[in-house]
């Protein structure tokens, strides 16, 4: 189980795809982790999620709030009719008081 504030190692994709590679060849995951230096653990898990990605939904994908820079014309637009509509809300409650 992580620990707070505990940081991940990220590797690289192309060691990444060559461990893979070789560990879906049959290669052993402790082989593997002598020669690379990645705990075995971690190259049985993507060979697991690269076997049954159905299994993994939602792997890769991007989670949370979109950032600006992927934003479109449409979006913005969308958001303003919301704020628009949320302003004429307002005033219909000042006005109600």
């Amino acid at each position: 189980m992580a620990s707070k504030g505990q940081k991940f190692q990220k590797y690289n994709q192309n060691i990444k795809d060559e461990v893979l590679k070789q560990y879906l060849n049959g290669v052993s995951s402790w082989y593997l982790e002598r020669i690379y230096g990645i705990p075995y653990k971690t190259i049985q898990t993507w060979g697991r999620m690269a076997k049954h990605p159905e299994l993994y939904p939602g792997q890769g994908l991007k989670k949370g709030r979109p950032k600006d820079s992927e934003l479109t014309k449409e979006d913005y637009k969308e958001r303003y009719e919301i704020l628009k509509k949320y302003q004429a809300f307002l005033k219909a409650q000042r006005e109600r008081k």
